[in-house]
């Protein structure tokens, strides 16, 4: 056999040898990086035009209303307008003309007095840009501090008919703009993990009360350790402290969503 002939016979072989080991590598499949997990932060829904009615000088009638259109399958929410003083906000729509074209089908059918539709420009988190987000920050922590002493309060969407604590949440964080998910285990997932030591106001902060290892518990960071939440039945909306033995014991996290 010639010298060429063995060349080309090696050269075949080592050809072969390479296409086997890439077969092999694609069987097994790539190898896990062993780097840290990114945290991907997925922005919350914007709301759209709301309408906006009632000006109740007594919360349960604002709660009733709230309560009569969830009746309806619409997403209503009640808050502090001013000093006692209460209003309802419901819908989310894409156009301020099927918003309108809602709210005087309500009012038609006896629902609904006067009302008035909310621009997606009014909300909070429509001037983050131009003001950062430490503004919005400050806005859902001053939400969030109208409701202080207020009952819980929240109609049907409650087991105890009550404000629960991931429907407070959930309206403050719509009053500035953001569709926060109804539920606290879905307030859970939706945000970006972090550190107790890295909180900043607005943050939520979720706690595990039943010990089952589920989060059933959910309140709103304002800075300087404490957190506003809905404690529970026959209590007022209060401000706690995370460093409190049983909040510290039972805490299971915070998330962001800003």
């Amino acid at each position: 056999m010639t010298r060429s002939k063995y060349r080309n016979i090696f050269l075949l072989g080592t050809a072969l040898l390479f296409v086997l080991n890439l077969l092999a590598c694609a069987a097994k499949g790539p190898v896990p990086s062993k780097s840290p997990v990114a945290k991907v932060r997925r922005e919350l829904p914007r709301l759209g035009y709301t309408i906006q009615v009632g000006a109740f000088a007594k919360v349960e009638n604002a709660a009733r209303l709230a309560d009569g259109l969830r009746d309806r399958g619409l997403n209503a929410i009640y808050y502090v307008s001013h000093r006692d003083l209460y209003k309802v906000r419901f819908g989310n729509y894409p156009t301020r003309e099927l918003a309108r074209r809602k709210a005087e089908k309500l009012r038609a059918s006896g629902m609904i007095a006067e009302f008035y539709i909310v621009s997606p420009d009014a909300y909070a988190v429509a001037k983050q840009r131009r003001f950062g987000t430490s503004y919005l920050r400050g806005e859902i922590v001053k939400t969030a501090e109208t409701f202080i002493g207020l009952p819980y309060l929240w109609g049907g969407m409650s087991a105890d008919t009550g404000f629960d604590c991931s429907g407070l949440a959930m309206t403050v964080y719509q009053l500035n703009g953001l569709d926060l998910p109804r539920h606290s285990g879905d307030q859970f997932e939706a945000g970006v993990p972090v550190d107790p030591e890295d909180l900043q106001p607005g943050d939520l902060v979720f706690f595990q009360t039943r010990g089952n290892g589920r989060v059933t518990h959910v309140g709103i960071f304002v800075g300087n350790g404490d957190f506003i939440h809905a404690a529970g039945t026959g209590k007022n909306i209060r401000k706690d402290s995370l460093s409190s033995s049983y909040y510290k014991r039972c805490y299971a996290g915070g998330k962001s969503y800003l």
